[in-house]
């Protein structure tokens, strides 16, 4: 049976279109249906690898976690990963196929379209129902051509639409009616109803705006979601770390991640906030004193270490370091505390070598090749902030393009990818003292034990009272979005739209 389509889209970029598909996904899944997220291309720095090495977007492993199916490469069958001079890398089928500009993408992106069809028809075999999350607006006029993300996906896929409007950042009542208004008569006929997202205060004090949009757009306002505060599953915009505020909880260490100017797969560090205060900054007056510095992933390395050295906060953390302030560093933030970063065959940019801290002894090269794969790894070292974790088992994937030219005296961990019987590679350095460390091992913290020991020895190493851990459940944490979401939607109504498919009578 070809399964039920359902798709939602915004009035802007980070409007709430991709935790309500992740809601959705799991309201499905608790009333009994199989159902699987969808979104055809997808721009964003935070990916997650699949068990069969293909690259996805990671919202759409958070919304098939949320569905509780194993992520595949047919969610997301188009990937958009931004480079620093304007281009992205174009991943397909999980796998990088090209760097391109905008105009040279959507030059060609129709020629992506059986490919992303192609997907979609697999997941309707293999489910009851598919929700398709859209991309950015589906409004955007210079853009209509060459959709192949909103509306086009919607027709193709025959599925009614729910537009999603931000009230939290205003203009929610204009930006739903323009959109509106902006669409051809054929494809605004399949917007089914409307959702007011990020609401805070009295609903009562909405209502004459909630009667506005219905009597003005003829169509039902399916519902008001309120801002939820502290969400607990991985967001994909870097958006969420300008709105997101820290609780700083007394007594807990204070982790202070460097927001490079291209940080990607921020939500490494989620699971930190389970144990830590956990900040974002981006300059050298907010760095303060914290008891842990962390250098995240990023899609630019080059670009992103010379940000580090222009911006003084390259001298800042070596300072810091000296004085015996613990440091991490995550994938590209990891190539970053080495000595040198070379890219002889210009694969992220124009820029073929750069200094890095020189925290680790240890440089790094560029190559035209992308390694992708989940791993199991296991603790070698055992010292400073990994003392007594010699032999810990962990698990979780590989997604860079540099290697070590120069391999640090000390590895972290020793890998050994799904499937391979050999005895393994070395992953990572850390310093004689233990106190600075990195690896290419995303995913790390999501080991709880290995999140919870490394704490523990940050503690000793700060002279902190030992963390108590705050709970963290994920599959709690879906049932609790899911829980928001069902209060809030009409959801009787929205299995009639999804049953009822994307016809219906002219409305405007």
């Amino acid at each position: 049976m070809t399964a039920r389509t359902l798709m939602i889209q915004g009035t802007a970029s980070s409007a709430g279109k991709s935790i309500m598909v992740a809601a959705l996904c799991r309201i499905l899944k608790q009333d009994g249906y199989r159902v699987a997220p969808f979104k055809s291309q997808n721009m964003a720095l935070n990916s997650f690898v699949t068990r069969g090495g293909g690259e996805i977007g990671r919202a759409q492993a958070v919304q098939a976690a949320a569905a509780g199916i194993e992520p595949s490469v047919e969610m997301n069958p188009v990937l958009l990963k931004p480079q620093a001079d304007a281009t992205s890398q174009v991943i397909v089928l999980g796998k990088a196929q090209s760097v391109a500009d905008a105009a040279d993408y959507y030059r060609d992106n129709h020629k992506l379209l059986p490919i992303i069809m192609h997907s979609l028809t697999k997941l309707r075999d293999q489910y009851d129902a598919v929700i398709i999350e859209g991309a950015g607006s589906p409004a955007e006029v210079n853009l209509m051509v060459r959709d192949i993300a909103n509306m086009r996906i919607a027709e193709l896929a025959r599925a009614p639409v729910i537009l999603v409007g931000d009230i939290d950042r205003g203009g929610v009542f204009a930006s739903i009616v323009g959109t509106l208004q902006l669409l051809p008569m054929r494809q605004r006929n399949m917007i089914k109803g409307l959702v007011i997202n990020k609401f805070r205060g009295d609903l009562s004090l909405l209502k004459p705006g909630l009667d506005f949009l219905e009597k003005r757009c003829r169509r039902p306002v399916l519902g008001v979601v309120p801002y939820i505060r502290d969400l607990a599953i991985a967001q994909e915009d870097s958006v969420y770390l300008d709105e997101r505020t820290s609780r700083m909880r007394e007594g807990f260490p204070d982790v202070c991640i460097i927001r490079l100017p291209h940080i990607a797969n921020y939500d490494d560090f989620d699971p930190l906030e389970t144990f830590c205060n956990v900040r974002y900054v981006a300059s050298v007056e907010k760095l303060g004193d914290p008891d842990l510095v962390i250098l995240p992933g990023t899609k630019s390395t080059m670009a992103d270490v010379l940000f580090l050295n222009r911006s003084g906060l390259s001298a800042r953390i070596i300072q810091m370091a000296e004085a015996g302030t613990p440091v991490f560093g995550m994938c590209g933030g990891y190539q970053m505390l080495g000595r040198k970063i070379y890219d002889p065959v210009q694969a992220e940019s124009g820029i073929t070598e750069a200094d890095g801290l020189g925290l680790l002894d240890m440089e790094t090269a560029f190559g035209p090749h992308k390694i992708t794969a989940q791993v199991s790894a296991r603790v070698d070292a055992d010292s400073g902030l990994l003392m007594g974790m010699q032999g810990l088992d962990i698990t979780g994937y590989e997604i860079h393009m540099g290697k070590c030219s120069k391999q640090p005296p000390h590895s972290v961990f020793t890998v050994t990818p799904p499937g391979n019987t050999s005895a393994g590679y070395r992953d990572g350095g850390i310093s004689p003292t233990g106190r600075i460390f990195g690896s290419y091992i995303h995913g790390l913290f999501n080991n709880i034990e290995f999140t919870r020991r490394l704490v523990e020895n940050l503690c000793s190493l700060r002279n902190l009272p030992p963390a108590e851990a705050d709970a963290l459940n994920q599959e709690k944490a879906y049932d609790d979005i899911a829980s928001v979401f069902r209060q809030s939607l009409d959801m009787a109504k929205i299995y009639e739209i999804i049953l009822g498919g994307w016809h219906g009578r002219r409305t405007v």
